[in-house]
Order: structure tokens, then C-alpha cells, then sequence
């Protein structure tokens, strides 16, 4: 594919005229009687006076951007005068000469290319381009100091009918990295092989045609790169291009190509990787090489690939090898991951126990037995009731408990024969937890790094549907499985062409938490990041950032009491709790080495 695309470019590269058909040798008809460049309304027109019958062909040359215009069939008979140079819509430069002996050639320097349209009026010649500003005409006319140099003819022997003559641009088209030069023109019934050979006069490169090669070509460029309209008209014709070593170019059937490829003497060249894996560059290798005959092997203990292709093409497969195994930059990338877990919790409540001293709810105060003198008390619960009076006993708040108080307050008094306890619990905790993490880890370029700085936890797994042997009955089992949990960062980085880090990045914290519910056991409290981001070499960029408030508030109380205003909160228990989580993550990317690539 390589060798064709430069078979086109080389080619197209200087796409020239054929004279009309069935033109004929004898006296011309046609002269250039004069040039002019002339201003007109947001326009720049150059006039080309004329006489007789003449045809006109245009192209374009690039470096510097020129416009061609060659008079077919005219002699010069107009005075010669040297253009003065100054800048007339773009024009800065005008020649022209008898640049064969029926040809007349006008070259017009261009400041840069532009968009122009070829008219005939009469016995004129236009050539507009539009123009920024207004200027002084110019003529020929106007006597000047330039001889008119002698023309330049290309003498035949061959019958006019059986010539195909190719007109030579007075400059070599340059090849530039801009593009390529341009051609416009038009085929009228010509032979494919006087097509072709005018692309070869054209390029200046070889260009054999296959043998029993024929058809007509009737068409028309304007203004393209040669390389595409070569292509074209190959493509019209069923034809192909292929560059041989040393630059000849082969135009034949694809058929034909293809089975003188077949014939090709296959070599092998052995060629060493440096930078990579040869296994990992085998399969793309592989997709150049000659369908059929071509083969790669990758091997691993001298890191090299073993490439069997035909002559013409192996050269082609280990540039590509060589254009691939490039030295890449190492890249350092330092994250930070800041975790911070705030909970606050604050309870207050109040608790109430009445009794006499024959009844009592044994419940938050443990009360002697009356009965024994030994002091002995009732397990909580266990109520004492006496049956021979009527007593009163109550219990306020008794469920809602402080989880291990900070402040218990007991308060006791006598009310006639009863006695009236009152216990206050309160309670404030504030739990914080701060993570601060920075794992650092460096890679190749396209190359995926994994860091992990943490633990392998076990967590044992149930089987209630597990059948036991031989009894049939089910019978649970469990089995053990490890979980990774710490701090972990996974990363794909990419150098670009501007010296920036692309990456793709995945960042996770995850701890295990033990459940009240000791039999099942865990749960995995997890923080992840993933995304792609691109940063420059040494910047500091936030790729994450999460903030949770979770607030939780209960009341229990006595009914009626625990809603009555400012005095509820005599008659109830409060809890109130909040939780926050903040999350961030920082990357900062850094090339370690000079960035150079050399193969």
C-alpha cells in the first residue's frame, strides 16, 4: 500500500497536455497579437489577444504558485516587453515566449493560488481572479528592453497522425510538502498509452505500461492534484499502479500485477525489536505483508521478527517494523486520595420509676424483697405485687436507652408511701476518620500500570442449597474468599505530539467494616474514580471530589407528655446524628525522560 501511494503521487505529479486530436501539421492559422493585465470591479483579468484559430490548455505549479497558459496552434507575433514587476491583483511576475514552434506559452506568478476562470470572447482570451484592491493596467504593447527569446521546438519524424506530443512546463513542478501541482486538461478520444506517457514526461519518472494495454480516454481535469487524476483515469481504465525498486512504476491489470507478483522470488530478513515486544507487533506486521506468500514470526528469545515477503515488497514491511519500534517516554504519575469520615452523634433522655414499697416493676431499679431480711433482690422483671391494698407503680422511658452514656444523673425521692426515680443519660461522640493516601507508579507510554496498597481480607461464604453426601438432607456449607481492600490506582497514560499526558484513570478506596450481626460479618465501604483526562507535564489536576451528609434524628417518649411544649423533653429521648464523607483525588502526571523517540 505504501509503494502504491507513492506510485500515484510520483505518478500525477505532472499532469500535461495531449495536442487535440487530428491536429496536423502546416501553417498556423493562430498568433498572439498581445498581453494585458487589466482591472476590473472586485476582479484582476489578464487578456490574451488572439488571432485565427487557436486552443487553449490550462494547469497550475506550486512554489512559487504559478498559472500556466499555453496558446496551441498560435505564433507570437506580439512585441516584446518585460512586465516592471509591480503587483497587479496578485500577479507579480508575467513571461511569455514561443514556447514551441505551434505553442505559445503565458506564465503568470502568483502571490498565492487562487480560484480562476478561463473565457473566450471573441478574439480574446480572459483569465479572472478576484482581486482586494484596484491597480494601473498593463500591455505588451508598451515597448520594453527584453528580447523575445527563441522559441523552443520538439522536431518528429513520425507521421503527424501518429505523434503525441507533450508539453514540458518551462519549470520543474516542485514537490512540496503542501501539496501537490495541479493540472487542467482535457482528453479528446486519446490513446491510453499517449496518456500515460505524458504523466512520464510529465513527473520525470518511468512509467512502463504492460504489454496489450489499449483503450481510449476522453476526459476532463480541472485544477486537481496530478496524483488524484492519475489515479482516476487508471480507475476508469481498470488499471493499476506499482513502483518497483528503484522507482520504476508498472501500470497493468490488477490480474497481471498480481500474478507477477506471484512469481517474485520470496526473501527473509530477520530484524531486531528494541522498544517492544516482538509477539505484540507480529499480528500487525503481519496485515502488510503479501496476502499468500508473505509470513511473520515473532521470536521471543532473541525479541526479534522473522519476515518472509517477496523482493520488491520486504524492504516496505521492515521500514514499517522500524517505524514502529520507537523508543517511547516514561511517564510518572503521583495520585493523592483524601478521605475524610466525620460522624457526630449526640442523645439525651430521661427515665422514670415509681413504686411503693410492696409494688414495684423490678426493672431499672433492683429493689430488696420485702419478704427476706438478708437483703436479697429479683432478678429484672420479676414484680412484687401486694394483694392486700391497692398500690401504684409505672415505668417512663424505660426501652429508650443512651448507647454507652457519657452522663448517667440518679434522682430519688419519697412521695408519701411511694418512691419516685428519675434517671438522666446523655451522650455526644464525634468520630473522625482522615485518609490520606499518595500512591506513585511509573510506566511506559501506552502502557497500563496497576498499584494496590492494602489488604487480602477472608470472608467466609454460605451455602444453604449445598447437598450434603449420602444423607440427603441439605446441610449449609461455607467457604472462604479473599478480598482485596486498600488504596489502588490503575492507569493508562498517552504522551501527545504537544508534549500533554492523556490518561485514563481508575482510583479506588475501600476498608472493611465489621456488622453488628457477627454470623454474616462485613460489609466493604468502597470509593472509586474512573475517567479520562488530559493534563500537561507536571500540572496538578482534581479528577474527583464527592461530599455525603447523611442526618439521622429519633424521639421516643411518653405519649401526650413527650409533644408538650419545653416540657416534653422531660418525658422523652432524643438522638440525633451526623454523618460526613468527603472525597478527593488529585493526579499530577510528569514525563520522566527527554521525550526524544528515535527508532
Amino acid at each position: 500500500m505504501k509503494a502504491l501511494s507513492r506510485v500515484i503521487l510520483a505518478a500525477v505529479a505532472a499532469l500535461l497536455v495531449a495536442p487535440p486530436a487530428g491536429a496536423e501539421d502546416g501553417p498556423l492559422s493562430g498568433e498572439v497579437t498581445a498581453v494585458s493585465v487589466m482591472p476590473s470591479p472586485g476582479r484582476a483579468e489578464v487578456v490574451v489577444n488572439v488571432h485565427g484559430t487557436v486552443d487553449v490548455k490550462d494547469f497550475v505549479l506550486d512554489n512559487p504558485a504559478r498559472l500556466v497558459l499555453d496558446v496551441v496552434g498560435a505564433r507570437l507575433s506580439a512585441g516584446a516587453s518585460r512586465y516592471d514587476g509591480i503587483n497587479r491583483g496578485g500577479v507579480r511576475n508575467l513571461r511569455y515566449n514561443q514556447y514551441r514552434a505551434d505553442v505559445v506559452r503565458i506564465v503568470l506568478e502568483l502571490d498565492a493560488a487562487k480560484n480562476y476562470k478561463v473565457t473566450r470572447e471573441g478574439d480574446a482570451i480572459r483569465i479572472s481572479f478576484g482581486a482586494d484592491r484596484s491597480f494601473a493596467s498593463w500591455s505588451s504593447t508598451t515597448p520594453g528592453d527584453l528580447t523575445p527569446p527563441a522559441p523552443r521546438a520538439m522536431a518528429d519524424a513520425r507521421p503527424a497522425a501518429q505523434r503525441s506530443e507533450v508539453s514540458l512546463p518551462d519549470e520543474a513542478p516542485a514537490r512540496e510538502p503542501q501539496g501537490e501541482p495541479r493540472i487542467t486538461v482535457t482528453w479528446d478520444r486519446a490513446s491510453i498509452g499517449d496518456v500515460v506517457a505524458g504523466f512520464a514526461a510529465f513527473s520525470g519518472k518511468t512509467i512502463i505500461l504492460g504489454k496489450d494495454i489499449k483503450g481510449e480516454v476522453t476526459a476532463e481535469i480541472k485544477n486537481q492534484p496530478w496524483p488524484q487524476a492519475f489515479a482516476a483515469i487508471l480507475a476508469a481504465q481498470g488499471l493499476t499502479a506499482q513502483e518497483m525498486p528503484g522507482g520504476i512504476i508498472r501500470v497493468d491489470a490488477p490480474s497481471t500485477l498480481a500474478a507477477l507478483d506471484s512469481t517474485e522470488p520470496l526473501e527473509t530478513a530477520v530484524v531486531r525489536v528494541n522498544y517492544k515486544q516482538a509477539d505484540s507487533l507480529a499480528k500487525t506486521v503481519e496485515s502488510i505483508v503479501t496476502k499468500g506468500r508473505g509470513r511473520v514470526i515473532a521470536d521471543r528469545g532473541s525479541n526479534a521478527l522473522v519476515i518472509t515477503d517477496t523482493h520488491s515488497h520486504i524492504g516496505q514491511v521492515t521500514d514499517f517494523v522500524r517505524g514502529l519500534d520507537v523508543r517511547t517516554p516514561q511517564i510518572s504519575i503521583q495520585a493523592k486520595i483524601i478521605f475524610v469520615d466525620r460522624t457526630d452523634l449526640q442523645q439525651l433522655g430521661l427515665r422514670y420509676d415509681i413504686g411503693s414499697r410492696s409494688q414495684f416493676f423490678n426493672k431499672l431499679v433492683q429493689r430488696p424483697d420485702p419478704t427476706k431480711t438478708d437483703g436479697t433482690t429479683y432478678a429484672p422483671g420479676i414484680n412484687i405485687i401486694d394483694l392486700g391494698g391497692n398500690s401504684l407503680s409505672a415505668i417512663g422511658n424505660a426501652d429508650a436507652t443512651v448507647q454507652q452514656s457519657a452522663l448517667d444523673l440518679v434522682f430519688s425521692t419519697a412521695l408519701g408511701g411511694f418512691s419516685l426515680t428519675s434517671f438522666l443519660s446523655a451522650l455526644e461522640t464525634v468520630q473522625l476518620s482522615d485518609v490520606q493516601a499518595e500512591p506513585l507508579i511509573t510506566t511506559l507510554d501506552n502502557r497500563q500500570a496497576d498499584i494496590l496498597v492494602g489488604d487480602e481480607i477472608p470472608l467466609r461464604v454460605v451455602d444453604a442449597s449445598a447437598q450434603s453426601s449420602g444423607t440427603g438432607t441439605a446441610v449449609p456449607r461455607s467457604t472462604v474468599q479473599f478480598k482485596e481492600t486498600g488504596i489502588r490506582l490503575t492507569v493508562t497514560p498517552h504522551v501527545t505530539n504537544n508534549r500533554q499526558i492523556l490518561m485514563e484513570l481508575k482510583t479506588e478506596r475501600s476498608n472493611v467494616q465489621t456488622l453488628a450481626a457477627a454470623d454474616l460479618g462485613f460489609t466493604i465501604n468502597k470509593q472509586t474514580s474512573t475517567n479520562q483526562l488530559l493534563v500537561g507535564d507536571g500540572e496538578t489536576s482534581v479528577i474527583g471530589g464527592l461530599t455525603v451528609t447523611t442526618v439521622t434524628k429519633s424521639r421516643s417518649g411518653i405519649p401526650l407528655l413527650s409533644g408538650l411544649p419545653i416540657v416534653g423533653k422531660l418525658f422523652s429521648f432524643s438522638s440525633d446524628q451526623e454523618n460526613r464523607r468527603d472525597l478527593i483525588i488529585l493526579v499530577t502526571p510528569r514525563i520522566v525522560d527527554d521525550g526524544i523517540s528515535t527508532p
